[in-house]
């Protein structure tokens, strides 16, 4: 195929995975475009073609492959293809060896090293593709003058971590990522300043694990020391979300900031994984449920207007019918806000292959479906909670008369919306009086600020 159409200085990203995935796509994007690429929406247009993986969980995988083999199949003379993430960092040479055509290969652990990793690309041929896959975690960055951050509307992502030292069995995210590096305060900051200059309303502190944050860097209670330090510093900034805490790591202290601190929102994503000790055990997670009881119990009690996220794994290794008979009732009893759930993937390399992969499929279908029903009910009753309360919400859309945003109970991507009779501005924070609740989502009209939930 000739390069007909395809424009210089040109680039097509494509990022797949989560939210921490989405920062590195968007900082990437950044370092390109200092370096004067222009984004295209049309990859038939674009001199450079990126594919962000993710290499999580094996549909994560199968997506990636598909979406690198329908651009190599589509590719140009004069495009080069560059495969960055996830799956990069853990199987590079295979993925460059079943998608021929891919011109560069760049990891996570640095990912600011794309415009080098291109522009090497671009050079002419190569009997195979550029490999630029160093082991030495990283978040830095800085130098090269990339926000970790990516913006959609009024809200942000900001990581303040990246890698994991977490021992869990199941996960691949410590071989992918390296162990945890904790970014600086000071460097953080800065970030969140320069996003309230930009109209961001909402920041959303993500890592692979956001209460490990600062114990690299030889903090106590590192995470409520940031939150102490953004609220201090950026006193202007009206929400502030957490994400992805680790049981067994949410603190006293912690608690007391998330409790005082106006601009921290009462909302926690801590994924709990499962609920019976010896499933938990065989996952090398925090095993024990009392701790889980208290904690949860402390939080909501001290907590106003607490909501809680939690996700769980179903059919993992040896998970008996008495096992997840467990998970079941806790779930039922605690009554989390939200929470979602995982059919077990087998990962190689993991420290969870030797246990296989023994539960049949059609049973880790029956326990998924069976708490997902269990949650969607759960969900609706505690939404319909809310009828005839009022709830701030940032407002992120508008049309036909319809505008949709999200309250602090919602976190972007993976929690519901509150749907606003009429039009309120994007971007801004509006009181609405709820009217009608769903499984996931609210609806509610625009209204003065009376019987508000005071965060």
């Amino acid at each position: 195929m000739s390069g007909k159409n395809v424009s210089k200085n040109t680039f097509h990203l494509v990022s797949l995975g989560c939210s921490k995935n989405t920062v590195d796509s968007d900082s990437m994007a950044q370092l390109l475009t200092s370096d004067g690429y222009s984004f295209v929406e049309d990859p038939s247009k674009a001199s450079v073609l990126i594919v962000n993986t993710c290499g999580f969980i094996g549909p994560a995988k199968d997506e990636s492959y598909r979406v690198l083999e329908e651009l190599a199949q589509g590719k140009k003379k004069s495009q080069v293809l560059i495969a960055a993430g996830c799956l990069t960092q853990r199987y590079g040479v295979e993925v460059a060896k079943r998608v021929p055509g891919i011109d560069g290969i760049l990891g996570t652990r640095r990912w600011m090293d794309i415009v080098q990793v291109v522009n090497d690309a671009r050079k002419g041929k190569h009997p195979e593709p550029v490999y630029h896959l160093p082991e030495a975690p990283t978040v830095g960055a800085d130098e090269h003058g990339a926000l970790r951050v990516s913006v959609t509307g009024p809200s942000a992502y900001l990581k303040i971590a990246d890698g994991c030292r977490r021992p869990c069995a199941f996960c691949a995210i410590p071989l992918i990522k390296g162990t945890a590096v904790s970014r600086p305060i000071e460097s953080i900051i800065n970030e969140a300043r320069t996003l309230r200059d930009n109209g961001v309303r909402e920041l959303i502190l993500i890592a692979q694990d956001s209460t490990d944050y600062g114990h690299d860097l030889g903090m106590k209670d590192g995470l409520a020391n940031l939150l102490e330090q953004l609220t201090d510093s950026v006193p202007d900034m009206d929400w502030i979300r957490v994400m992805y805490s680790y049981p067994g790591y949410v603190t006293d202290r912690l608690i007391e900031v998330m409790a005082t601190r106006r601009q921290v929102l009462p909302y926690l994503d801590i994924p709990l994984q499962h609920a019976h000790p010896k499933t938990l055990y065989r996952m090398k997670r925090p095993s024990n449920m009392d701790w889980v009881h208290k904690t949860l119990g402390k939080m909501r009690s001290t907590i106003k207007d607490l909501a809680i996220r939690t996700t769980f794994i179903v059919g993992y290794p040896g998970e008996t019918d008495e096992e997840f008979q467990a998970l079941y009732d806790f779930v039922d009893e605690i009554r989390f806000d939200r929470a979602g759930a995982f059919q077990f993937s087998f990962e190689p390399g993991t420290t969870s292959a030797p246990l296989g992969d023994p539960v049949p499929a059609e049973v880790k279908q029956e326990r998924y479906e069976r708490l997902m029903e269990l949650q969607q009910n759960i969900s609706l009753q505690v939404n319909q909670s809310y009828v005839g309360k009022t709830l701030d919400v940032l407002v992120e859309g508008f049309d036909n008369g319809i505008s949709v945003g999200r309250s602090y109970r919602d976190a972007p991507e993976v929690d519901g919306y509150v749907v606003i009779e009429g039009k309120a501005e994007v971007g801004d924070i509006v009181p609405v009086k709820i009217t009608g609740a769903f499984a996931y989502d609210l609806t509610g009209v625009l209204t003065e600020q009376k019987n508000l939930i005071q965060l």
